[in-house]
């Protein structure tokens, strides 16, 4: 899109003073101010992701173990009263899930569509410093799924918790090799709760521009995360 850009205001291409800069500014990654409030053991970390997300208007369940997902799920849903019913994200970890112990479940792999009530994303990472979700966009974690449906729930391993956002950057970037030539995605949303808005007469409004729910099954994989 900037190359359009610029073709559009006939500008040639930058002069090796400044693409050079541009490069090292790229591969330099500057690090901005990390919160004292991250900095904490893991445990503790964990605590302060989940008091961020459930301060947010999310909530959060957490589970032993991948195979209690679907269980999970189930329950979920019955107790919000919302149909076995949901678009999943194909990804391989989703995937390998033991759907088949809960067969009234009903499952769509792909994008988002209008139609969805219910979504099931793949959590990249969460952020511990505000309760954050990163969300890179994928083949496999389509980032309609975090659009269009009116819930949506989100599978995170402890494993993948992080402090800062810098670290959240940090993990990114190392995964996927940007030094090395790699490419980071074109989208990278990040979620705190819900969607909501306050614009008209400063009345809180849950669903303005997103899901009402945001619901976090927490996969305890991180021994040193327990204590």
């Amino acid at each position: 899109m900037l190359a359009a850009i610029r073709r559009g205001l006939r500008r040639g291409a930058l002069p090796d003073d400044q693409a050079m800069a541009l490069r090292a500014r790229l591969a330099a990654h500057p690090r901005q101010p990390i919160p004292a409030r991250s900095r904490v053991p893991r445990p503790a970390q964990i605590d302060l992701f989940q008091r961020n997300v459930e301060k947010e208007f999310a909530t959060l369940q957490r589970v032993p173990d991948a195979a209690a997902v679907p269980e999970a799920v189930a329950r979920y849903l019955a107790a919000q009263n919302l149909p076995p019913s949901l678009a999943m994200a194909p990804h391989p970890e989703l995937q390998a899930l033991p759907w088949a112990d809960h067969p009234m479940l009903t499952l769509r792999e792909g994008r988002g569509q209008a139609s969805d009530l219910v979504s099931l994303q793949h959590g990249y990472a969460g952020i511990a410093e505000t309760g954050t979700l990163m969300l890179p966009s994928a083949a496999q974690r389509p980032a309609t799924l975090n659009l269009l449906s009116e819930t949506e729930i989100v599978v995170l391993r402890t494993s993948r918790i992080v402090g800062p956002y810098e670290e959240a950057w940090d993990l990114l970037r190392a995964e996927r090799a940007v030094p090395e030539g790699g490419m980071l995605p074109r989208n990278i949303m990040f979620v705190t709760g819900p969607s909501r808005s306050a614009d008209i007469e400063s009345v809180l409004e849950l669903g303005a521009h997103g899901p009402r729910r945001l619901h976090i099954i927490l996969i305890e994989d991180d021994p040193a995360a327990l204590g």
